[in-house]
């Protein structure tokens, strides 16, 4: 590792102007220089450096920072990377002891750069590829198409790769570990794990290859999956990866947005048909590390599935993930037996473009198929139509956006929206109770009244165990309204006096409430986003009594219909 005093001064030294500048055209504007973003591709002044402060800026994409955070983000470098490129800029030798050490996987890159070189040849060669190319081109990849973005060809044959690899030195150890050959108890030796495939070069964010997804040419064993992708190895983490990300990262800065596809073969097509912005989970549904990366990127997500049964339902799932991550999903809708792919060749890219200009909201989309199934049409549909939501309503992280949702829910079904709220506060408190032999005793031994025993309220309990894990909560607690009347719980509401009085540090409690309190700081139950959680738990026991009131009179009225 550099050392902070070695990179504060190559830092001082720097002329974050001069590196800028080697990436784009700065003009004077008053004490700072302006100049398109170079990172999300803008076309107006609005990349903003400062070179008394030594700092860069850009008022659309919102990126910034000193000048090795421009490098990395810039030119995908790491951090010791950027500040080594600085420091030989400015004349300042690195020691080696302070060097990176050297990649302990560089192995593997090497093993998957050769595969990825061999699998293009097979793929030009005159004869072996020719019915890869031929597959392809009625694909709408032309060569140069086929070139850029690193298609190849894994020929027929049990062991041609490792062949390959055994003339150029690499030993199946290597090929193991990066996921290119394959073993079974039915043969004596590896063997090539992609045959007769299509191959699509997976690559990480700094455009090296790290996998491989493999299609299956139509004349091959129809019993063979489709797709089959390489195995996690230590370069390549399948849930953390999106296929042309690598490529699509700047687009998506630029046009705020992204397009998910299902597979490799939608998002290459969207690329080679101008729409730069498409990315594809690989062969599974879309993970939080997946959706994470893309809200680096842009917030609005435009997810173009399938519209069968199959396709709404990976695409509800996606949506949720997203909502989660804090993106905005919207969903596109093709026509029966259309995709991304197939509607692009088909009718061209502006029939696409007007469907995504079509795109709706993943929530008004449920809403939508719930209505066209009539489940909006009678009481038991209705609540039915609840449950349905509730998964999306309580992914939603963006507090305006959930407000905005819980209406339209409300709205579209006649479920009052104290109701809807109540029912996603309930659901963001997931369970999971430590099980052991200890009879229901904690972890220092002292038996602990159980709920069944006390009548305990689980609200109330709820409330005390959130505090329990993070006491800044009880500034919100006390902003809400919530007093030491609302607890019916004696104990709980003895802790609770507790917790207002001594604000930090251990509480002064009975011997009574002393092993409920320990009960609580120990239990290990999950609770999902819990400062919303909190707040809305707080809300329903403040106004408790006016919802046990609101809720006796809706019972009054559907005995009295």
């Amino acid at each position: 590792m550099v050392s902070d005093a070695l990179v504060q001064e190559i830092r001082e030294r720097a002329e974050i102007l001069e590196v800028c500048g080697e990436f784009v055209q700065l003009k004077r504007s008053g004490k700072t220089y302006r100049g398109p973003c170079p990172l999300h591709g803008g076309e107006g002044p609005n990349f903003s450096v400062d070179p008394v402060r030594g700092i860069f800026k850009c008022f659309v994409c919102g990126e910034g920072g000193d000048v090795f955070s421009f490098l990395m983000k810039h030119l995908g470098l790491d951090f010791p990377s950027a500040v080594r490129q600085v420091a030989g800029r400015v004349g300042i030798e690195v020691p080696e002891d302070s060097e990176r050490r050297e990649d302990p996987f560089a192995h593997l890159r090497e093993v998957t750069a050769f595969a990825e070189e061999w699998f293009r040849s097979m793929l030009l060669d005159p004869e072996i590829g020719g019915r890869a190319r031929a597959y392809l081109t009625s694909r709408g990849v032309d060569p140069d198409g086929a070139e850029e973005y690193g298609l190849g060809y894994a020929p027929e044959g049990w062991r041609r790769l490792r062949d390959a690899a055994h003339s150029r030195g690499i030993g199946d150890e290597d090929l193991l570990e990066a996921g290119l050959l394959a073993t079974s108890d039915r043969a004596d030796e590896p063997y090539d794990r992609f045959r007769n495939r299509v191959m699509f070069s997976i690559r990480d964010l700094r455009d090296r290859p790290i996998a491989f997804g493999g299609r299956v040419l139509a004349d091959g064993d129809e019993h063979a999956p489709k797709y089959i992708n390489s195995p996690e190895t230590p370069i390549f983490h399948k849930s953390r990866t999106l296929y042309g990300l690598n490529r699509a990262r700047h687009a998506i800065r630029r046009e705020e947005h992204s397009l998910v596809t299902e597979g490799f073969m939608d998002a290459l097509s969207l690329h080679l048909g101008g729409f730069p912005t498409a990315v594809a989970p690989l062969g599974t549904a879309l993970t939080s590390e997946q959706a994470d990366l893309l809200k680096r990127y842009s917030s609005r997500v435009y997810l173009l599935y399938d519209s069968d049964s199959a396709g709404l339902r990976a695409t509800f799932r996606a949506g949720d993930v997203l909502l989660a991550a804090g993106c905005h999903p919207m969903v596109v809708s093709f026509p029966e037996g259309e995709d991304p792919d197939s509607l692009l060749r088909s009718k061209g890219p502006d029939a696409l473009r007007a469907h995504i200009g079509d795109a709706v909201d993943v929530l008004e989309r449920k809403l939508q198929i719930l209505e066209r199934q009539g489940y909006l049409d009678s009481i038991e549909g209705k609540r039915r139509a609840v449950d349905g939501l509730l998964s999306t309503l309580r992914s939603v992280r963006d507090p305006a956006l959930l407000d905005i949702y819980l209406a339209r829910a409300a709205e579209r079904t006649g479920v009052r929206r104290d109701t809807l709220v109540s029912e996603v506060a309930r659901e963001r408190m997931v369970a999971r109770p430590r099980r052991g032999a200890d009879g229901g005793r904690s972890a220092t031994g002292v038996a602990l009244p159980t709920e069944e025993r006390r009548g305990v309220d689980p609200l109330e309990r709820s409330l005390l165990l959130l505090l329990a894990r993070d006491r800044d909560l009880l500034e919100v607690a006390v902003e809400t309204g919530l007093e030491e009347r609302h607890f019916r719980d004696e104990l709980l509401r003895h802790i609770y006096r507790a917790l207002l009085v001594a604000s930090e540090g251990d509480l002064d409690l009975s011997d009574e409430a002393a092993p409920v309190w320990t009960a609580l700081q120990e239990d290990d139950i999950e609770v999902v986003h819990a400062r919303d959680a909190f707040k809305e738990t707080v809300r329903r026991v403040v106004h408790r009594a006016k919802l046990d009131r609101l809720a006796q009179i809706d019972r009054e009225l559907e005995l009295a219909a």
